[in-house]
């Protein structure tokens, strides 16, 4: 395990390192995930093996900290993810990110252009949103998610999505879906089109992201994967690892 310092608290990122050669990748789980269950079969699948590979955590998820005086906005995950990297020696990476881990590689994008040279976005949040949103987090204030919402959005999720977001502290998960429905200025989706990086976006079967005209028009390449949900890579982890693999080998270095 391998970590950083990346807040005046003292609190530490940490991620899980497979060896290999540069230019790393680095993959992002999304809200009220951790990066290891999502990505490790497929970080180390013979086709993506090879490269060095960090599978990190946000903070306040997984085996990061979760500093009570942090915002939890997508622009902090992007500074404090941009911090971790710099002193991990990390240029020039291809981030794999998923949903509102997504959201934050694209931010991390924007404000740090030298730590990113490919997004692979695998159907991450492109747009602000009304709460409560998917996971109904953002409907709750953060007291009363805090004292009792999260017990219902436990029972609403179900056990799978459960496994990983109750390593997440309560206040940094509800502060983070608040920041992900609030988007940013410009939006996300604004950020990922004006970029000049190669850029890609993943998407369930039959269910393409909005303005996918506008997303190709600008150089998105998106991608249908076939027999997924919204998580690719545990629906369907022979169709990601071939697709992530061509789109990492049309970028070398990435």
């Amino acid at each position: 395990m391998h970590d950083a310092i990346v807040h005046s608290s003292g609190a530490r990122m940490r991620w899980v390192e497979l060896p290999g050669e540069e230019p790393a990748r680095v993959y992002v789980h999304g809200l009220g995930a951790t990066s290891a269950p999502y990505y490790a079969a497929v970080a180390a699948h013979p086709l993506l093996a090879g490269h060095r590979s960090l599978l990190i955590d946000l903070l306040g998820f997984g085996i990061s900290d979760r500093p009570e005086d942090f915002t939890y906005t997508l622009e902090a995950h992007a500074d404090t993810l941009a911090e971790a990297l710099r002193q991990a020696g990390v240029t020039s990476a291809a981030v794999i990110a998923h949903s509102m881990g997504g959201a934050v590689a694209i931010v991390l994008a924007n404000r740090h252009p030298d730590l990113v040279s490919q997004l692979i976005l695998v159907d991450a949040n492109l747009d602000p949103y009304v709460p409560p949103g998917s996971s109904g987090i953002a409907g709750y204030t953060e007291d009363d998610f805090v004292a009792h919402g999260w017990q219902e959005i436990r029972d609403r999720v179900g056990p799978h999505w459960w496994s990983t977001m109750r390593l997440a502290d309560p206040r940094a998960l509800h502060r983070t879906a608040v920041g992900l429905s609030r988007g940013t200025t410009p939006t996300m989706r604004v950020m990922l089109t004006s970029q000049q990086i190669s850029r890609a976006f993943l998407h369930p079967e039959n269910a393409p992201p909005a303005g996918i005209e506008a997303l190709r028009a600008t150089g998105v390449e998106v991608v249908e994967i076939p027999g997924s949900g919204h998580n690719i890579m545990l629906d369907n982890p022979h169709a990601f690892t071939r697709t992530v693999a061509a789109l990492l080998a049309d970028h070398p270095s990435g």
